[in-house]
């Protein structure tokens, strides 16, 4: 088996033993190549070079903007030409909040998700999952991308891209300045009108939206150990996950906020729509609002469409 092992380097939780102890544990299993990422977009570069050479397997240790990078190297987008070779890919959590790895039934901890990775591989266990798709209707922009677990604009976009610059800016990305930048900006945009739009088929439209969040999997993040659970009933295997609040008020706001922390939450309230299993939903905005995508901010968009895709990712990981 011929692996390649992709390393951010730069990640929160990635340490050089880490790195070393999964790199000695893959070299005694496959024929191992280890590649660094060194900017921004390399991970789907190496994707993509991983992929043309016909290797069996990409194994990503870093964050959720990594293995979302490398995905979208290697991964043709629908009505783009097909790939004749496309490799399973494996992940060994090194970023914040690893969501992606942890909806995937991974463990948290890099030491345990290698042997983990390893055991799976040994008996040869492969999981087929579906992936969202994110097409935004900006002139030359290039946003069809494929998303892992989770999508948003307005509220959770704004705190991405405060998070986003302090990262650039040497400052870690912990649960703690995720807390404190969510409610900063939280009260930062209480007062504005709520000017979004969703559109869903076979549902009426959603209007008077503040903000919205479109997922493929549940939980929705992480709060340090603690699940946030927007859809319960979202999975890889299922359609997507809408969320959009019509309101800014503290009071709904915190009633909701504690369901999401709930360990049987199943949110609900006035001002809530919810939907767990929806093919699509079209989000459009009568100014522009931003937009994330698995943690990563991306601009600011008038419209965009998320589209779920099923079946079309071989992952390591065990079954649900």
């Amino acid at each position: 088996m011929r692996t390649l092992l992709i390393v951010n380097p730069n990640a929160t939780s990635t340490t050089p033993e880490t790195r070393d102890l999964l790199a000695h544990a893959l070299e005694s299993r496959t024929q191992l190549t280890v590649a660094h990422t060194e900017h921004r977009g390399h991970a789907a570069e190496l994707g993509k070079w991983a992929a043309d050479t016909r290797m069996d397997l990409i194994v990503v240790h870093g964050g959720d903007g990594t293995v979302n990078e490398t995905i979208n190297g290697f991964l043709p987008l629908p009505g783009r030409p097909e790939r004749e070779w496309l490799p399973r890919l494996g992940v060994i959590p090194g970023g914040s909040a690893n969501v992606f790895a942890r909806s995937l039934g991974i463990s948290p901890d890099p030491v345990t998700a290698t042997n983990q990775l390893i055991d799976l591989l040994a008996v040869d266990t492969d999981r087929r999952i579906g992936l969202g798709l994110v097409h935004s209707a900006q002139v030359d922009s290039d946003d069809d991308r494929w998303f892992l677990f989770s999508a948003g604009v307005g509220l959770d976009a704004d705190v991405c891209e405060v998070i986003d610059h302090k990262r650039a800016n040497g400052k870690p990305a912990t649960p703690a300045r995720y807390l404190r930048t969510t409610v900063k900006q939280f009260f930062r945009a209480k007062g504005r009108d709520p000017h979004v739009r969703l559109e869903i088929p076979g549902h009426e439209p959603v209007t008077e939206v503040h903000y919205a969040f479109v997922t493929n999997a549940s939980p929705w993040t992480y709060l340090d150990n603690t699940p946030v659970v927007t859809n319960p009933g979202t999975s890889f295997e299922t359609g997507l996950g809408v969320f959009a609040m019509r309101t800014m008020g503290v009071v709904p706001t915190l009633l909701v906020a504690r369901q999401l922390l709930s360990a049987d939450g199943n949110p609900q309230g006035h001002k809530l729509f919810r939907e767990d299993d929806v093919p699509s939903v079209q989000i459009t905005a009568a100014e522009p609002i931003g937009l994330q995508i698995d943690g990563d901010f991306i601009g600011r968009r008038n419209m965009v469409n998320f589209t779920a895709v099923a079946d079309i990712l071989d992952v390591v990981a065990p079954k649900p």
